[in-house]
């Protein structure tokens, strides 16, 4: 494959740092968070579904094990666009360091980042994320004990529509030459035609919906899933418990909200002989029982987590909206932020042991 080659040995520019950087408490962080986790076995995958680097001709290509690492960056330090990212690389020695870049190599092009972020797909995230919680989990910190699933709305990233307005661009759109631009060339930006309309609380919404599961022991996140908003939250409750399956340990018990409430989700735990900390709701006929009113309260004490991360990482990355007008690419960095997430609590976890 033709990679270029990131030399890791230090430069005279380097060994005059050194002092400087034995005291510099971001780069320590950086150093503790790739102590962490072995990255070959990730680099392995990356190189398994990335379809850049396998030629030998023009330009060589970065590893994309250093490009996921950049897009962890922007993550963890809210770094809103990807040419503020590059900027960054080039400027911060901790970013340096965590990269693995010796000092008198330039940071990737911004557009290197955005079509990185474009060719991962789903399937090769989720794989991504399996191998960072099997690390965790083989280094001792059990998971699976009990998973708290919900789903939260995401506004969208472009302007709302009316529902006739929307149906009428996903007609041009689906023609010859509504992939086009003005100038005849492929379509590349375009608004947000797969968001839709809800209602919650009475409140109309226009944008999408984000599906996850979290471990209610440490908080990680188990999985994470993108629809459009006006799907409902009982049927992914599957896809969410067996997106969650991690390890070789068997999921003890799932807890979620009176919105996962009803019998087919209560067949798929006992067929699955998983425990049911499914909240009850009353229904026409039958009131709530002194004892289901206590056994709620009970659960929504532990299915917290889940709303935790939403609220953490709605503070911290603005997850409150979509960052990008795709479906599919808003999937992926949700999964990139479900990966930073746990592989920043997964340093502490493991400090703290």
């Amino acid at each position: 494959m033709s990679f270029k080659k990131i030399d890791t040995n230090l430069t005279f520019a380097d060994i005059a740092l050194s002092n400087s950087r034995d005291r510099n408490r971001a780069i320590k962080r950086m150093k503790e968070i790739n102590a962490t986790v072995d990255w070959k076995p990730i680099e392995e995958i990356l190189l398994r579904n990335y379809p850049v680097g396998k030629s030998f001709e023009g330009n060589e290509a970065y590893p994309p094990l250093i490009l996921l690492k950049g897009l962890l960056l922007q993550q963890w330090f809210r770094i809103d666009s990807d040419p503020e990212l590059e900027t960054q690389i080039n400027d911060r020695d901790s970013f340096r360091t965590f990269l693995e870049f010796p000092v008198d190599l330039s940071s990737p092009d911004h557009c290197t980042f955005s079509r990185f972020r474009s060719r991962l797909s789903p399937d090769a995230m989720r794989a991504v994320n399996n191998e960072l919680l099997s690390q965790f989990a083989s280094k001792g910190v059990a998971i699976n004990e009990g998973i708290a699933v919900d789903a939260r709305l995401v506004k969208s990233a472009s302007h709302p529509r009316s529902k006739e307005k929307l149906a009428e661009e996903k007609k041009i759109r689906e023609t010859p030459a509504g992939k086009l631009d003005k100038t005849g060339n492929p379509l590349k930006f375009s608004r947000d035609l797969q968001s839709d309309w809800t209602v919650k609380n009475n409140i109309p919404h226009y944008g999408l919906k984000e599906h996850a599961s979290v471990d209610t022991r440490y908080g990680f996140v188990l999985a994470t899933e993108i629809t459009p908003a006006s799907f409902h939250d009982s049927p992914y409750l599957p896809l969410c418990v067996a997106s969650s399956c991690h390890t070789g340990n068997p999921i003890k018990k799932v807890y979620a909200d009176k919105g996962y409430f009803g019998k087919d989700n209560r067949d798929f735990l006992h067929l699955n002989n998983i425990g049911d900390g499914i909240m009850r709701k009353a229904t026409r006929g039958a009131a709530l029982t002194q004892y289901e009113k206590e056994r709620n309260k009970a659960i929504s004490k532990i299915r917290y987590v889940v709303e935790q991360y939403f609220g953490i990482s709605h503070l911290h990355n603005h997850a409150d909206r979509a960052r990008f007008t795709k479906m599919i690419i808003n999937g992926i960095d949700g999964k990139l932020r479900q990966l930073a997430f746990n592989l920043f609590r997964g340093t502490k976890v493991l400090r703290t042991a």
